[in-house]
């Protein structure tokens, strides 16, 4: 019972210290592991791990007996694919998908014929061993992945890049490390090409995309149909995905990782009712399971698996050439002719963290084989932990530093986020974004969010309070924030919550109805995206009138004359200012306190244009809604 409480404890802890501290949490858990495990051995007084993940008859010590320790792990992998798959979207490989597929292939391939080489060459491992470890070096963990994207403001392209490779390319590996590993079992410990373990490996693709796509269709239509109630929804998804994974097992064995990915890629992707209360429920599940599961398999190493690499320095050797030379040449070939720029490239080939499949697999690949007495097994665990370890320790303390010395960090964050997609929002993003803005709308109305895709503005649905924003890939370069729900809670809300992260260039609500009724002077200061008109008015004025209009100025006294004349004219509403290099300005309540570069600049407003004849900058069609 102290071992079960202590590994979830300690996990958690070993979590919290890596957000205190900014790094990816495989580093402290991974370290926690090993304090627990192999190196406790040096202090307790029988010599024994303070945890033994691994029941041992002899001792009476140990929490999973004979191989459930690994069908554990299988499981719990699975259950974080499938969250991962969950967050793949289509609309943001914009530009960017042939280098995606290009790095789980082509990049993979480098990976492996080259680590099964240097494996052989640098290490001295047999061909069997050497090929079995360069298949489970080919994942790059989304786990470790995530945090580095979060704590580090990447432009958009890279950190893209880099989420859909963690996720993608962790079933790639797998199937890779067990056609190896179906190799040599086949051949009695040899590495011989049978038809068996190549039958086996087709088996695992097609099982895995047919029964993943039909696993996330059959999930669709229960949650579509209301056949779960929402209180059993999150359990019974995860029973089902399990269930599914076990499925896939059973008919194709080790099929069961890249049918959890495939299964939540298609229903991350469709329109599904409540998929974001599901992925909430996931992602606090996989944070639980990745705390278990690598102080578990970190604990299960043994002092002398360490002393193997300790006392061998051809290690450090092999590891540098898979991190400095593999990873860059697999990215450099993978990224040839792509428009990506240099120094883009570059990064990329510094950051490919090895995480959880990895160390699993190699646990348990390495345990087998140990068993069955295939020469050079009892390297492999080792050394892809010592990859592992290493390539998170180097791209966890290096990342942010590297990051800045080649210039590839967010600098300049002048998109517009918009929470609520209400008419006017629509409007007014539109016009935004055919002026070379890049614009994101968000909102919890589904139809809302249709509408706005459908005039080509990038939309999905969220809610502020349950989702966080700040985790999306598009909304790395968010500098303003514009809250225009009808609910003043909402924007308050919005804004306070995410000001620090989208908000650099500032964060804007509408006013509400108790606000407009005090005078101009008592009413709030800052933060307004305009300070005489609520949701009712500026949606009532774009139903009649869905047109932005521009109207160059020269002054501000002539500025102060036009929207004192827009008062007088109700279906006319003054929005912001663009100066002369194409920056916006809110308008503030003293137009004296507007401050412009030198130059004509240009007045923005909605609705009826002042001039009967004149051309709107842009018109959004009405839609209802």
């Amino acid at each position: 019972m102290v071992e079960l409480a202590g590994i979830i404890i300690l996990g958690i802890l070993a979590q919290w210290i890596a957000w205190r501290v900014r790094v990816p949490a495989i580093l402290p858990l991974i370290l926690t592991g090993l304090l627990v495990g192999p190196l406790s051995t040096l202090w307790t007084p029988t010599g024994a791990k303070l945890l033994e993940p691994i029941y041992n008859a002899e001792s009476g010590a140990g929490l999973f007996p004979g191989r459930y320790l690994f069908y554990f792990v299988s499981l719990a992998i699975g259950i974080i694919l499938f969250e991962g798959g969950l967050t793949l979207k289509r609309r943001e490989v914009a530009g960017v998908a042939p280098v995606i597929v290009k790095l789980v292939t082509l990049g993979s391939a480098v990976t492996f014929f080259g680590g099964g080489l240097g494996a052989h060459y640098i290490m001295g491992l047999n061909w069997p061993m050497s090929f079995q470890f360069a298949g489970l070096i080919i994942v790059t963990g989304p786990t470790v992945i995530a945090p580095i994207l979060q704590n580090v403001p990447l432009t958009r392209n890279i950190a893209t890049v880099l989420k859909w490779e963690g996720i993608l390319i962790d079933p790639i590996g797998a199937l890779v490390a067990v056609l190896v590993y179906e190799f040599i079992r086949s051949a009695d410990g040899g590495m011989a090409f049978t038809s068996h373990a190549l039958i086996t490996f087709f088996q695992i693709i097609l099982m895995g995309v047919a029964l993943g796509g039909l696993g996330a269709a059959a999930l669709a239509q229960l949650i579509k149909r209301e056949l779960v109630p929402p209180y059993l929804l999150n359990v019974f998804t995860l029973a089902f995905v399990l269930g599914i994974f076990i499925l896939s097992d059973v008919l194709a064995h080790e099929s069961g990782l890249l049918t959890v990915v495939v299964m939540g890629m298609v229903l991350g992707n469709w329109d599904v009712p409540r998929l974001k209360d599901i992925l909430s429920f996931k992602e606090s599940i996989s944070v639980l399971l990745i705390s278990i599961l690598f102080i578990l398999l970190a604990a299960n190493i043994s002092l002398a698996d360490m002393e193997l690499l300790l006392r061998d320095w051809r290690s450090l050797g092999l590891f540098a050439f898979v991190s400095l030379v593999l990873r860059p040449l697999g990215v450099l070939l993978s990224t040839r002719g792509s428009d990506l720029m240099l120094r883009e490239k570059i990064f990329i080939s510094w950051v490919g963290p090895r995480g959880i499949v990895a160390a699993g697999i190699a646990s348990l690949f390495g345990l087998n084989l140990t068993q069955e007495g295939v020469p050079g097994a009892e390297y492999l665990t080792p050394l892809v932990f010592m990859i592992v370890l290493g390539t998170v320790l180097l791209n966890a303390t290096t990342a942010r530093l590297f990051a800045r010395l080649l210039g590839v960090r967010q600098r300049t964050s002048s998109g517009i986020l918009f929470v609520g997609a209400s008419l006017a929002a629509r409007v007014l993003a539109k016009y935004l974004h055919d002026n070379n803005r890049h614009v994101v709308m968000v909102d919890s109305n589904e139809g809302s969010v249709k509408q706005a895709s459908a005039l080509g503005l990038e939309a999905f649905t969220a809610n502020v309070y349950t989702d966080n924003l700040a985790d999306q890939i598009e909304l790395v370069d968010m500098g303003f924030l514009i809250a225009m729900t009808s609910n003043p809670d909402v924007n308050f809300y919005a804004v306070k919550r995410y000001r620090k992260d989208f908000g650099e260039n500032g964060v804007f609500r509408l006013i509400t109805a108790e606000e407009l009724k005090v005078p101009l002077d008592q009413r709030p200061q800052q933060d307004l995206l305009s300070y005489t008109d609520d949701f009712l008015n500026l949606n009532e004025v774009a139903r009649d009138y869905p047109f932005v209009h521009e109207a160059p100025m020269n002054s501000l006294e002539e500025l102060w004359a036009v929207i004192s004349r827009m008062t007088f004219m109700t279906r006319s509403i003054p929005i912001f200012v663009k100066d002369s290099s194409g920056e916006i300005h809110i308008i503030p309540p003293h137009i004296e306190h507007l401050h412009l570069p030198p130059g004509d600049f240009t007045l923005v407003y909605l609705g009826k244009p002042l001039e009967e004849t004149a051309e709107p900058a842009i018109s959004v069609p009405v839609t209802p809604g």
